[in-house]
């Protein structure tokens, strides 16, 4: 090997046979060569010069007057690598796309550019498989809010099959009548999926998700409790709050909802919402005329009265919140000092700085004694009646029955929860009709939407509810997508992120 360079020349016995490389005949016209690289060695780039011989037709007709002898095990005509090199930069490229592969090709003295591995990823053919039995569908988005597509999965062979350019109903009603054979469809309740599935499918079973369904139940019951927020506050034991704590303007207390400039604006806002619903407006026109964003009308739309609208002023979490028992306690046992007190926490390496025990000693020193205990947020009674039983805490099953012991609307909620949780569970789909008429009995806001949600989608959610099949491993494939999505920056169209997802 002379300056990383590696000359190959065959011999004559090896050259030519007769009927091999051309149709119309050989006839000996000159010997030439030139260099392509090859794969490293011991991190080495290094560039075989090949010598080949040439040869002239003799049939005065043949498009073909010159032709060189073939190496197919080496290479194929007019490329610049050799093959194996070429089979080295399509692994590269797919694990590691672009950049990331140009600078790894460098490192083992390659020296591809990130478009050769691009060109050489694209160039590849699709996976061949199967119409799959079961077939999953889900969405994922290319760009969050924007543009989403579909990744079609076998969900018993847990691989990706293919990826369609959107989530509407007609590619996958497209891509069903392409490949027939579809038995069992497991997606969520989008309606644009169900209405594919049923044009392109028509015979095949669709299944709902169970993640999904119960997902949409969490939803409904913070709705509800939204509603009744009211129940969440422990009422006084003397009916009217302490002296200390009554408010001096005579104003009305929290019976008659919040107070205020922002309360004031929030009920502007949901009254025009609701007299533009009334007048036959869409939401997304509402929003057009408004200038507001669409989730921001949907967010009044959906609110039945306007004080839904206004969310808990909850403080946010601290790096002090661990160690405000510690506090808490020190405070009450005496020790009042902020410094002592800091010192204290820093020498047992906590992650606090003086300005935050200072500030937390002051609401100590303010705080009135004997104060009443803060009611559960909205979000926090919601994960109270959606978790299993098993998985509260002492304190949260204490909350949760102290305030379905004042509220029979939300009693009769957690009933339900637990109804549909045991159908979820224990595959009980016969008992769905049952529970949607309960749910219709009881007129719960919330619950009666998502009851009525059911019933437009009842065959697939009785399937979901009844057999083992589900989406499970349609997330996962979407949760492998958006890695690769971080892997390529974000940046890549949809042709190049098919090709990463199809092939890695």
């Amino acid at each position: 090997m002379t300056e990383r360079r590696v000359t190959r020349r065959p011999t004559r016995s090896g050259v030519q046979r007769s009927g091999e490389i051309h149709r119309a005949g050989l006839g000996s016209l000159e010997i030439t060569g030139w260099p392509f690289p090859s794969s490293a060695i011991a991190e080495q780039g290094f560039v075989i010069r090949l010598t080949v011989r040439r040869f002239m037709c003799g049939v005065g007709d043949c498009p073909r007057r010159t032709f060189a002898e073939p190496f197919s095990r080496l290479t194929v005509p007019y490329a610049r690598f050799t093959t194996r090199l070429n089979h080295v930069l399509e692994r590269v490229g797919l694990a590691l796309a672009g950049r990331a592969g140009a600078r790894l090709a460098a490192q083992l003295g390659f020296g591809a550019g990130r478009m050769t591995l691009l060109r050489r990823v694209m160039a590849l053919p699709d996976p061949q498989f199967s119409t799959p039995r079961v077939l999953g569908v889900d969405d994922f988005a290319i760009r969050r809010g924007q543009t989403y597509s579909t990744v079609l999965t076998s969900v018993e062979d847990h691989r990706v099959v293919d990826v369609l350019p959107t989530r509407a109903a007609g590619p996958l009603a497209a891509w069903l009548v392409r490949h027939p054979g579809v038995e069992i469809i497991c997606r969520d309740r989008a309606g644009a999926y169900a209405e594919g599935a049923r044009r392109g499918a028509p015979d095949a079973l669709q299944v709902a998700d169970r993640f999904h369904l119960w997902q949409g139940l969490g939803r409904a019951v913070e709705t509800c409790v939204a509603a009744h927020r009211d129940c969440l506050r422990s009422p006084s034991t003397s009916g009217t709050l302490p002296e200390a704590t009554c408010p001096e303007s005579g104003r009305p207390l929290s019976g008659s909802g919040p107070l205020g400039r922002r309360a004031e604006r929030k009920k502007a806002a949901h009254t025009l919402v609701h007299e533009m619903l009334a007048q036959g407006h869409s939401r997304r026109a509402i929003a057009r005329h408004l200038g507001w964003g669409l989730n921001t009308v949907l967010r009044y739309a959906s609110a039945t009265r306007w004080q839904d609208t206004i969310r808990d002023n909850r403080p946010r979490p601290s790096r002090l919140d661990p160690y405000k028992p510690y506090l808490e306690r020190r405070f009450a046992e005496g020790c009042t000092s902020v410094t002592r007190l800091h010192s204290e926490l820093v020498a047992n390496n906590a992650p606090v700085t003086y300005q935050m025990v200072r500030a937390h000693v002051a609401t100590l020193r303010g705080a009135p004694t004997g104060a009443p205990p803060r009611p559960p947020t909205v979000r926090q009674m919601t994960g109270w009646l959606t978790r299993h039983p098993t998985a509260l805490s002492e304190d949260d099953r204490a909350g949760l029955k102290d305030v379905l012991a004042r509220c029979p609307e939300l009693d009769t909620a957690a009933g339900h929860v637990r109804d549909f949780g045991e159908i979820l569970s224990d595959r009980l789909g016969a008992r769905l009709p049952a529970w949607i008429d309960a749910v219709d009995a009881s007129q719960l806001p919330g619950l009666i939407g998502f009851a009525l949600h059911l019933l437009r989608d009842l065959d697939a959610v009785t399937a979901g509810l009844t057999l083992d099949w589900s989406s499970g491993s349609i997330e996962g494939a979407v949760n492998r997508i958006k890695k690769i999505k971080r892997q390529l920056y974000g940046r890549a169209g949809f042709e190049l992120l098919r090709k990463m997802i199809l092939l890695q």
